[in-house]
């Protein structure tokens, strides 16, 4: 399945993009605006989670609202899903050795487009 470096050529790939390490982990940005990272599971998220806590790694993702986020979870939880952390938020948390790179990528293109400044992201869906 999808590898971090799976998750670097992509997000790289977008323009504008940059990659940022903080608090030893990567983040993609769109212009400053984080759209993709990596998100280790801290130890409230453990405790939520219980037994199905993931114990590979797991990618954070921007997306363009909750109901696309409860949708993603609802289709596969298997390989999306949450913690109360975020609640409320508009992001989803990615079981990274369950995506396939097609959907790693169609994620992650989202994820800029809902970061990316609105005349970059018309420049990227008319090219």
């Amino acid at each position: 399945m999808a590898t971090w470096e799976d998750v670097r050529r992509i997000a790289l790939a977008l323009p504008e993009t940059t990659e940022q390490v903080s608090r030893d982990t990567a983040q993609w940005r769109v212009k400053g605006k984080g759209f993709v990272w990596e998100r280790p599971l801290r130890r409230a998220d453990l405790a939520a989670l219980g037994d199905s806590a993931p114990d590979g790694p797991v990618l954070g993702a921007s997306v363009p609202d909750i109901g696309v986020k409860a949708a993603l979870i609802a289709d596969d939880p298997e390989v999306y899903f949450t913690t109360p952390h975020f609640d409320g938020y508009a992001a989803v948390l990615v079981r990274l050795d369950k995506i396939t790179v097609a959907e790693l990528e169609e994620l992650t293109v989202e994820a800029w487009l809902t970061q990316a400044p609105k005349r970059l992201a018309a420049e990227f869906r008319s090219s």
